[in-house]
């Protein structure tokens, strides 16, 4: 090969090499933007808790639907079925959030390769270009010019040397384009199971309305006592001076309604009135039993990053008595376990607001729900829907009380 081949030869591979740098481009951000505000770190933890959230959401879905089957009342059958579903609502919108966090890993690499690229863009450039410039060069006029010929032997001499670093770094290049490829599928498939999530939780919500419309024409007969049970627990709220002092109120309510479920029914008037009464008519009432175990299998209410523990100093400078979560918006929010709703709707400075009675004196107050799907006096199972939560900057918050006392609900997460 003469040398002006050689050259061309490698002007050719420095210009390819300069036009490469660019590298392919990503899809189209518009579907994701919260996305491209991840940081790696924060993408990797979400990925992470994404996809714990979602498996632990397919294993209750799962459970509770093969509950749901063999159930033998109608009413039980059919909170089971609404908790399933909100379950399966969970694992999609974890499903969703893990497809984010590796879009944002993806374009995060992406962005890292081309600026590598970019570095190593401007001296390959100007090689090309230098290479070019000498191809078009004629021989015949390389001859004429005094001292060509030995300028020639001394460009072919530089070239044996330049020639294998230029080979490696085109090599090298060829490799990240390849990497700019691969990264470039990863980001499409993210995108792919965005949308495929995104019209699975569309789906199910739509089966969630459709069985809480079903359950709600079914209760229609038992509506009267359900409105007067939320008119006196909106009494008690305007009564309240303050959020405790509304829990205290109900978990006062509760302990009543345990005493009279445990006194003695009537008793007949016996024949002779100077006989005695019966032993069970004369004792006197039992005391109430102290708080028993916590509740089982309790789950947070809502999926989502925890903002501030429990315990944790606020920036007002109270101590936390329960988690601040800080879910996505519109998201699911079930109950954390079985019990009876004893106020759900709006309570001044808490959004709306929904406390659940546990049974041995236990209470779980859930704050911030942007939409309340249950009434006061409806009775609920571990992932019953409660309503959706607002997101963005209106977290969530769960507190889990025993006789009126703030525990950690972490320790009890089934």
């Amino acid at each position: 090969m003469s040398w002006r081949h050689l050259l061309a030869a490698l002007a050719t591979l420095g210009a390819l090499a300069a036009l490469g740098l660019a590298g392919p481009a990503l899809p189209s951000p518009t579907a994701t933007p919260a996305a491209l505000l991840m940081a790696p770190e924060e993408a990797r933890a979400a990925l992470a808790r994404a996809s714990r959230e979602g498996r632990m959401a397919a294993a209750r879905a799962a459970r509770l639907t093969r509950e749901a089957e063999a159930a033998g009342e109608a009413a039980e059958r059919t909170a089971r079925e609404a908790a399933a579903l909100a379950a399966r609502i969970q694992q999609a919108e974890a499903e969703t959030e893990a497809a984010r966090a590796r879009l944002a890993l993806a374009r995060a690499a992406r962005a890292a390769l081309a600026a590598r690229l970019a570095a190593q863009q401007a001296p390959t450039a100007r090689l090309a270009a230098a290479l070019q410039t000498a191809a078009r060069r004629p021989l015949a006029l390389s001859a004429l010019q005094p001292g060509s010929l030995g300028d020639v032997v001394h460009v072919r001499a530089v070239l044996a040397s330049v020639v294998p670093q230029i080979r490696a770094r085109t090599a090298a290049l060829r490799a990240e384009l390849a990497k700019g490829r691969a990264l470039e599928s990863r980001a499409a498939r993210a995108l792919a199971e965005i949308r495929a999530s995104e019209a699975t939780l569309r789906q199910r919500r739509s089966e969630l309305a459709a069985l809480e419309n079903r359950q709600r024409l079914a209760s229609r007969a038992a509506r009267g006592a359900a409105l007067r049970e939320a008119e006196r627990a909106l009494a008690l709220a305007e009564e309240a001076r303050d959020l405790d002092s509304l829990v205290d109120r109900l978990g006062q309510m509760a302990a009543l309604r345990a005493e009279l479920a445990a006194l003695p029914g009537p008793i007949l008037r016996p024949a002779d009135l100077a006989a005695p009464l019966p032993p069970e008519a004369a004792a006197p009432p039992a005391p109430p039993s102290p708080a028993a175990a916590p509740p089982r299998d309790y789950q947070l209410p809502v999926q989502g990053r925890t903002l501030i523990g429990f315990g944790a100093r606020r920036a007002s400078g109270l101590v936390s008595t329960g988690l601040t979560l800080a879910p996505a918006p519109g998201a699911q929010v079930v109950a954390p376990a079985r019990g009876r709703v004893a106020f759900a709707g709006p309570y001044r400075g808490f959004g709306r607001i929904v406390i659940i009675e546990h049974a041995g004196g236990w209470t779980s107050l859930v704050t911030g729900l942007a939409r309340v799907d249950v009434t006061v006096g409806a009775q609920v199972i571990g992932g019953s829907p409660l309503g959706v939560a607002g997101g963005g900057s209106a977290p969530l918050t769960v507190e889990l009380r025993r006789q009126g006392t703030p525990v950690n609900p972490l320790q009890f997460l089934g």
